[in-house]
């Protein structure tokens, strides 16, 4: 099973890689090397750990295999930001990232030169098409870490007692408004295809396309906002125990969750952290940084579920990726803009599913390193739809399954409502 039939040619590719990689420099610049070294918990690597780790996965899967009389810029970096692939050998505990202290990130910033620099060579001529399937991915790739780095540098400025913005809060308006009237689009059941199908690029883990069943549903025309969610909290949402699945429950009681992630109340006001510092909630906003098992919780409390998988990308298909990304600079959920039918089905938040993130059926997990890529955490997760507002744009599709265990908090994830018919 080969990684994906890719459609650019060898300067597309080499301006997509270039773009990629100064995207991922951009994200970097407001860091000092403190910034970019601390780790805030096991889950959460440091910075400087993702623009190296990045590197390295070009260094490893494409360069030293396709680039002949190519020279690793240093032997020790595979042991310290290879990521999980057990393959390519041993590597530094994830929970022990943030004792990296060196190299530096001045350092980690000439590795990424030199790296650069070789692939620049290496696409100088036209690719052959395992090697621009393997750049390609490679780019996808660094996009995914570019959303973990600002997610993870959120979760690191959030424990500190100073609340430092990452960037300044001047540029971003809070729109205190209500939240727009829920409603709901009906769709008919019957059998769909779904997945990825076709040339261009998809991660494994979205094909094969198949064939799925599904009954008669409606679906909310946007996510549950900020507003919805202090209703939930001032009704006791948070200490009805039949609301809640055995294991959220049982973390919710043993973490403390009494709020989302990041908020607080100070003198009856909701505040939470942000990328541009402490502000105050936005009510008519999509809530963000709930785990699964607080929006499984909402949804039995509203009386509705959450839809499936299938059901969300059903729902997408004809709809364009006009939500809030990355490129809009906003780096938090913005709210949806007063019209009918659905909204924000791209950006501002990914969308909790029902779904288990399992395989599809005639999933087959490519041979070599990268066959490591999905298919070895298809156990004990759910899927995410639609993407965030810390997404590049243009990385997520209908068919992207993103996931994370169930009690996961520290992403920008929503939800969205969905009812039988």
């Amino acid at each position: 099973m080969r990684l994906f039939q890719s459609t650019l040619g060898t300067n597309d590719l080499q301006r997509f890689f270039r773009e990629v990689r100064r995207t991922s420099a951009i994200l970097g610049e407001p860091l000092s090397d403190a910034d970019a070294t601390v780790q805030s918990m096991p889950d959460a690597s440091p910075s400087k750990w993702h623009l190296a780790h990045t590197t390295w996965f070009f260094e490893a899967m494409v360069l030293t295999p396709h680039l002949p009389g190519y020279q690793v810029y240093d032997a020790g970096f595979s042991f310290l930001f290879n990521s999980y692939y057990e393959t390519l050998g041993a590597r530094q505990p994830r929970p022990r990232r943030g004792m990296i202290t060196r190299p530096s990130l001045s350092e980690i910033l000439a590795y990424r030169k030199y790296v650069d620099d070789a692939v620049d060579r290496l696409l100088s001529s036209p690719a052959a098409q395992d090697v621009a399937e393997l750049v390609e991915l490679g780019c996808h790739h660094e996009q995914q870490h570019q959303e973990l780095l600002l997610t993870d540098i959120l979760h690191l400025f959030a424990h500190n007692p100073l609340c430092p913005a990452y960037r300044d809060p001047a540029p971003v308006a809070i729109e205190m408004r209500a939240s727009p009237a829920l409603t709901f689009t009906a769709f008919d059941g019957g059998i769909y295809e779904v997945g990825h199908g076709g040339p261009g690029f998809a991660f494994d883990s979205e094909g094969p396309r198949h064939r799925v069943l599904i009954e008669p549903f409606r679906l909310a025309d946007r996510p549950v906002t900020n507003a919805d969610w202090i209703s939930f909290i001032e009704d006791g949402g948070y200490g009805k125990t039949l609301l809640w699945l055995s294991e959220g429950w049982a973390r919710a009681l043993a973490d403390d969750w009494a709020l989302p992630l990041y908020w607080e109340k100070r003198d009856g006001q909701y505040w939470t952290m942000t990328l541009r510092g402490f502000q105050p909630v936005d009510l008519a906003a999509p809530v963000a940084h709930i785990s699964y098992f607080e929006a499984d919780a909402f949804a039995t409390w509203a009386g509705k579920r959450l839809p499936t998988e299938s059901e969300w990308e059903v729902a997408t298909r004809g709809l364009g990726l006009d939500g809030n990304f990355l490129d809009a600079n906003r780096l938090r959920p913005k709210p949806a803009a007063p019209r009918a039918g659905l909204q924000q089905m791209f950006g501002d938040v990914w969308e909790w599913t029902r779904s288990p993130f399992t395989p599809y059926p005639r999933f087959r997990a490519v041979e070599g390193a990268v066959g490591e890529y999905n298919g070895k955490f298809m156990s004990g997760q759910f899927v995410l739809r639609g993407g965030s507002c810390v997404t590049p744009r243009g990385h997520v599709r209908a068919s992207y399954r993103n996931f994370f265990p169930g009690h996961t908090r520290w992403q920008f994830s929503g939800l969205r409502l969905a009812e039988d018919v």
